[in-house]
């Protein structure tokens, strides 16, 4: 088969993509290791409603936190739609990958947010955790604690990792009006450590949740009185939701779908 082939000719291997023209034009630093669907030139087709997303959710000047950043496809769509009066936190912990945001976040145009990049695992506690390399693309690393995705056709290598809450992130940086969360099967860990942030910043949320995690996110989210909504649903459909689907949009009750 081809795809194993290409794969491995992606390993490693930096290209420059620019970001849809509603995102800005830059040109970011991007890994088709990370996921092959980063050979194409158009980003935008490489994930249409994250864009979407990004333009719908975040206004001038607000900060926004983005917990699995992979290659900043979120992140610097978010910090065009906040402008220069906002802020990002992009939070990933590969640090390959973080050293692509980084180069991507070094090079933004002054139209953007500033984009704060940080190597880390977010979790229930602060510690030292192992993260899973996948074979298939970077994309699918994981938490050793988790079991990640049935994609990763297994993992490249293992290496310990600094893990941090989002509690404890709010010591460091702004808190964000926006936090969107895409860790690979991490996300309940993620949200247990988040207790303060949930109750007292009330974020909105923007959160992929895998099936192993729907009971646990669905429990959280609903004791700090958050109504959830299919984010894959335009906006003016979208109607409350009693668990927590793939996509998932999460507001603190109140507060418009």
């Amino acid at each position: 088969m081809i795809r194993p082939w290409i794969e491995k000719l992606s390993r490693d291997r930096v290209v420059r993509r620019r970001l849809p023209a509603e995102a800005g034009g830059h040109a970011l630093f991007v890994s088709p290791d990370a996921a092959l669907k980063l050979w194409r030139r158009d980003l935008r087709q490489a994930d249409p409603e994250l864009f979407d997303l990004a333009r719908e959710l975040v206004q001038p000047g607000d900060t926004v936190w983005d917990v699995g950043a992979n290659v900043g496809l979120f992140a610097f769509a978010a910090a065009f739609a906040a402008g220069a009066s906002g802020r990002v936190l992009a939070v990933e912990v590969d640090d390959w990958l973080a050293g692509l945001l980084r180069r991507s976040a070094q090079t933004a145009p002054p139209a953007y947010a500033p984009v704060a990049v940080l190597a880390a695992a977010v979790a229930d506690r602060s510690a030292i955790v192992e993260l899973h390399i996948a074979s298939r693309g970077r994309a699918g690393n994981h938490l050793a604690d988790v079991s990640g995705s049935t994609q990763t056709g297994g993992h490249r290598e293992t290496r310990p990792v600094v893990a941090v809450t989002l509690d404890g992130l709010l010591d460091a940086f702004p808190p964000p009006r926006l936090l969107k969360i895409d860790v690979e099967g991490a996300e309940a860990l993620c949200l247990r450590g988040a207790g303060r942030l949930l109750a007292e910043i009330r974020p909105t949320l923007l959160c992929e949740v895998t099936a192993e995690n729907t009971a646990a996110v669905g429990e959280i989210l609903h004791r700090h009185a958050y109504t959830l909504y299919d984010a894959a649903q335009p906006g003016a459909r979208r109607q409350p939701i009693d668990r927590p689907v793939w996509n998932t949009l999460a507001r603190p009750e109140g507060a418009p779908s």
